[in-house]
């Protein structure tokens, strides 16, 4: 029977999150010992675990049929593969920063200076759009050092926190990208293995509505459930079921938990009461 294969970044930020949204997605694989394949016990899955940087390369030339990686290492590759699914987790932005001493005063504070970076693509890209002049300096590694020891006025790289740059006296000062986990895949899977793709990318949904949702259960009187109903956003319409106290019901449904914290307010002034909120483990929709 036909696996599709996909790559994992074998350490790093990205490699547990990944392994976890598998094992989430009811995959299972013995993982340890160092393995750089493994194989899924009940899915028709091949893991391969590879340098992040590497995975593009090697999906573009078919070794892995899809993988994981950063939306800023996609960018970055330029190969010729696809995006096919943002994954939720990893967020992070890539950025530019300098010392913090600088009197920055806006973008063209980088015209023909130099910037260290390990994304010279996409930072030669941002620089252009903005008809801003540079000389990118390429590094692989602590790129924040690069003002320090006289390598560049500023650097453009990966901030989640901010702390590393504070650490070595740095500031964020203008955001080039954006970027989060993505799915990625060669433009020119087989039949069998697009097939093997789309069953995978439908347990992927499954848990990230899950995740992006919960479970609201309340108690109301019943000449307020109409306007409760109206104030709480949700799956189709929600289900009532009577209590045993007369005049009373329980009104259950799904709600995005950024929404719900928007509504808490009215829910309660509108006459709900005892309101549950509960973690969904799967959710098809």
């Amino acid at each position: 029977m036909s696996k599709l294969k996909i790559a994992l970044q074998k350490n790093g930020r990205l490699s547990e999150k990944s392994i976890k949204l598998l094992e989430e997605c009811g995959i299972k694989f013995p993982n340890g010992g160092g393995k750089l394949i493994t194989e899924s016990t009940n899915f028709p899955l091949e893991i391969l675990f590879l340098r992040d940087d590497d995975i593009p390369q090697y999906v573009e030339q078919k070794v892995a049929d899809i993988g994981i990686i950063g939306e800023n290492v996609f960018a970055e590759s330029l190969k010729n593969i696809n995006s096919i699914e943002k994954l939720g987790f990893s967020a992070c932005r890539l950025s530019l920063a300098v010392s913090k001493d600088v009197d920055y005063q806006g973008l063209s504070f980088f015209n023909n200076k130099r910037v260290a970076t390990s994304y010279p693509n996409i930072l030669s890209g941002f620089f252009r759009n903005n008809d801003i002049h540079t000389n990118i300096e390429i590094i692989s590694g602590s790129v924040e050092i690069a003002p320090g020891i006289g390598l560049s006025d500023g650097i453009c790289d990966i901030v989640s926190s901010g702390s590393t740059l504070l650490s070595n006296g740095l500031k964020e000062v203008v955001k080039v990208m954006d970027s989060q986990a993505i799915l990625v895949a060669n433009p020119d899977l087989e039949v069998n293995k697009q097939q093997i793709l789309e069953k995978l990318l439908f347990r992927i949904r499954s848990v990230r509505n899950a995740k992006e949702n919960k479970y609201i259960l309340l108690n109301a009187p019943d000449e307020k459930l109409e306007k409760i109903k109206k104030i709480l956003p949700g799956m189709n319409s929600p289900t009532i079921l009577p209590l045993a106290q007369e005049g009373w019901s329980s009104l259950h449904s799904v709600i995005s938990e950024d929404k719900f914290w928007d509504v808490i307010d009215e829910l309660k002034e509108a006459g709900a009461q005892g309101i549950l909120v509960v973690p969904i483990e799967k959710m098809i929709v």
